[in-house]
């Protein structure tokens, strides 16, 4: 699975870079994430609950990122574990682009694998959960950054439709 976006955060650059390395943020942010805690430098463990489609799961999983140049870009690797729901791994190359002073423009391209359950339900419904649960974290990010309705965005529930 490919996935290539691009967001307009009304944030400057640097406000984008520390959130996007902030697990606070990370956690209000991500559809169904439970707990993101640091275990080194760069180095997170965190776990979730998503479902795509018929398969629901608890993810457990770790990120590491790598080619760290800040606050310009990074590199997501990242692997979890469902059960027997199956497993993703892959990467997300992240760029933030200044856009004038107060907005950033933000860039990434990801790639991932998915074996088990989630592979056997189809590329397509799982590419469109892909892309419905960017969506869902940026406009969560969005309201994270610019503290615009932060608390019902931490306490939306994840969409079990995704």
């Amino acid at each position: 699975m490919e996935l290539t976006e691009s967001y307009m955060l009304p944030v400057p650059q640097q406000r984008a870079w520390e959130a996007l390395n902030d697990t606070a943020i990370l956690r209000a942010s991500i559809p169904g994430c439970d707990n993101i805690e640091a275990e080194g430098e760069n180095e997170y463990a965190l776990s979730m609950s998503a479902s795509v489609g018929p398969v629901k799961a608890r993810f457990k999983g770790r990120m590491l990122l790598t080619d760290v140049d800040a606050p310009h870009t990074y590199t997501i690797v990242f692997e979890g574990q469902g059960g027997g729901a199956g497993f993703g791994k892959g990467s997300a190359r992240v760029v933030l682009e200044p856009e004038g002073d107060a907005s950033t423009k933000l860039t990434y391209t990801a790639s991932a694998q998915i074996g088990g359950k989630l592979a056997q339900i189809g590329s397509r419904l799982v590419d469109g959960a892909a892309k419905k649960l960017a969506g869902q974290f940026f406009k969560r990010f969005s309201a994270q950054v610019t503290g615009e309705g932060a608390d019902e965005a931490a306490d939306a529930p994840a969409d079990d439709d995704a």
